[in-house]
């Protein structure tokens, strides 16, 4: 059966401007209110600064429970470190996957004084049954992210899941995430595979995109949820300008989400127990 690229953008979103950590500035893009929507995604952030007072201050430590962190560096360096000792360095184009599982607390602090610090970060849920599991990371640099340029002026960056024949630097079997960068060039078109099953949504961050049949527009700094049309399992991409963009869809976990803050659970006794456990040194 031949694969049907019909899903349409359904809703543009305008990110938040807000202040995070120790008052980094950043781009709220996906909110608490689209968890459900893109299930299993809980969170996703854009940053963006060649100011140092908007990144120097970082995110000293701080508690995680319940879910997986997604941070990729486009320019900049950020040092990770938590209370087991672990600890690493993100450089341009690398990436981190982090499970924060049953808990740890971590700091991520700018590693530069001054120039461009962009990237996204990306929170990814737990099925209930992984929330207590044993925290860990994958530190990936740029080199170890899997290349393709399947077409004329198309070329993807697979960060996880699978795509065009590549397999991707990190896979997760329960919500299949599929994670790519994209630089599609001015006046070339794409279909891009996505699995029928999975919620999915663009974030454009340099250029303009006409997405679907319809061809709506989605400019730089806007995100475009797409419809979860039966059977499509794919869409059809236009680039306007030369464009620059994120391509996410995940397999939805379908559980109770509970939320307090950096701990994502299934029930709120969950949550409270993640609190008493914190304030108590158990992580």
């Amino acid at each position: 059966m031949s694969t049907t690229f019909t899903r349409q953008l359904e809703r543009l979103v305008n990110g938040i401007p807000t202040q995070d950590g120790a008052g980094v500035s950043l781009t709220r893009v996906l909110t608490h209110d689209l968890q459900r929507r893109l299930d299993p995604f809980l969170m996703l952030d854009a940053f963006h600064s060649d100011k140092p007072d908007d990144y120097l201050a970082g995110f000293p430590d701080h508690p995680h429970r319940g879910f997986e962190t997604v941070t990729y560096m486009l320019q900049g360096r950020m040092r990770h470190r938590d209370n087991a000792g672990n600890e690493g360095l993100l450089e341009p184009g690398g990436m981190q996957w982090m499970t924060a599982g049953r808990g740890l607390v971590h700091s991520e602090l700018p590693e530069q004084e001054d120039g461009l610090m962009s990237g996204f970060q990306l929170w990814v849920n737990l099925a209930g049954r992984d929330k207590m599991t044993t925290p860990s990371y994958s530190d990936i640099p740029s080199a170890g992210i899997p290349e393709v340029s399947p077409q004329d002026g198309l070329h993807v960056r697979v960060l996880a899941g699978e795509a065009f024949g590549t397999k991707g630097a990190v896979e997760r079997p329960t919500t299949a995430p599929l994670y790519l960068d994209l630089h599609l060039e001015a006046d070339k078109q794409v279909a891009l595979p996505i699995p029928a099953t999975h919620n999915a949504f663009l974030y454009v961050y340099e250029g303009e995109l006409q997405i679907g049949q319809d061809k709506r527009v989605a400019g730089a700094g806007r995100m475009a949820i797409l419809s979860n049309t039966p059977g499509a399992e794919g869409v059809e991409i236009h680039a306007s300008k030369d464009s620059r963009f994120l391509l996410i869809s995940g397999q939805p976990l379908n559980e109770p989400i509970a939320q307090w803050g950096p701990f994502v659970m299934n029930t709120r006794e969950e949550v409270e127990q993640a609190i008493d456990d914190f304030r108590a040194g158990r992580f």
